[in-house]
């Protein structure tokens, strides 16, 4: 759902539009109207009809203007404003980095981080975030592992953040709490993740034992003709497709009904073991159960033979272009 600042009404607006105190007490003890911060109000009708990352950029249009000129969105927040995806991931309070050494807090709607944030930030809607790179290390910090990998994956996808950067946040983070997780989270992450699903996979298949597959692999025929896509591939033997029931959403064409989609994608996985291939799909609830899918992986593994076809990593899409500003 789009974001929609106007949905929220100040107390100073309410008044202006002929409401009393009274009036708006009443409505608020009533249960017709929700309280998102001080003086800040949404219909509840409204709210509830609200997933939680966009009742996050509420909270954030309600706090931030009561925190220091200095503060700049970050962690969690400023991942919802980047429009990261964010998986089992608390977002009931704003997160915001002040540019000095301490005095760090945590108030009842907001924590206050505080360390350098260096010389840029990013504008998006108003908002100052730290930059996506910082973004992905001070998540990779706090954030359990797969959390991390999961937004980390996304951000390096959409902004086309290099290595080079995050080792550099890495560096410039070296004494802060959490550092040694976020070096892991930080050589795991990937730009070919194209959703959470994918994400999960490769933490689950890691923490199986197997090794890291290669992603998002075009197939060909021998004589050149691309057959499909697929989402991993173990030394272009072994393919792994997560089966998310939105991706097939994805795969529809004009006129063609969820149906026509799953049957094409029969047609492709009978031509991916005609020429060969070994293919093993997993679906959402298989990824809680990381041993039976590698045992999957495994056979398929000691079954492989050398298909006919080959596969071409599929190229990253452009990087979004950022408006920066100067701290």
């Amino acid at each position: 759902m789009e974001h929609d600042p106007g949905a929220m009404l100040w107390r100073r607006e309410a008044l202006g539009r002929g409401y009393s105190d009274d009036e708006i007490r009443r409505l608020y003890t009533r249960g017709e109207w929700q309280r998102i911060g001080r003086g800040a109000y949404v219909s509840a009708s409204k709210y509830a009809e609200l997933e939680d990352r966009e009742r996050h950029r509420l909270l954030i249009d309600s706090t931030v203007y009561a925190l220091s000129d200095d503060a700049v969105l970050s962690h969690q927040s400023a991942a919802v404003v980047y429009g990261l995806p964010l998986w089992r991931t608390a977002l009931d309070r704003v997160h915001v980095t002040r540019s000095r050494r301490g005095g760090g807090r945590i108030k009842r709607r907001a924590t206050v981080h505080c360390a350098p944030v260096g010389g840029q930030v990013a504008v998006v809607d108003g908002h100052s975030l730290t930059l996506p790179a910082r973004t992905v290390v001070d998540l990779a910090r706090t954030l359990p592992f797969e959390q991390a990998v999961i937004v980390g994956d996304a951000a390096v996808r959409r902004f086309g953040i290099s290595s080079e950067d995050l080792e550099a946040e890495l560096a410039r983070a070296a004494r802060r709490h959490g550092v040694h997780a976020a070096r892991r989270v930080v050589r795991f992450v990937s730009g070919h993740s194209e959703s959470v699903g994918e994400s999960r996979s490769r933490v689950m298949l890691s923490s199986a034992g197997l090794p890291v597959p290669s992603q998002q692999g075009e197939v060909f025929e021998p004589g050149g003709r691309r057959i499909g896509r697929v989402d991993f591939h173990f030394d272009g033997v072994v393919l792994g497709e997560f089966d998310g029931r939105v991706k097939y959403g994805r795969l529809l064409k004009p006129g063609q009904s969820p149906g026509d989609a799953v049957f094409a994608e029969k047609q492709r996985e009978d031509a991916l073991r005609d020429l060969g291939f070994q293919v093993v799909r997993w679906t959402w609830d298989d990824l809680g159960s990381p041993e039976q899918v590698a045992q999957r992986v495994r056979r398929a593994m000691l079954r492989a033979e050398p298909p006919r076809g080959w596969i071409r990593q599929a190229s990253l899409p452009p990087a979004h272009v950022l408006t920066v500003r100067a701290l």
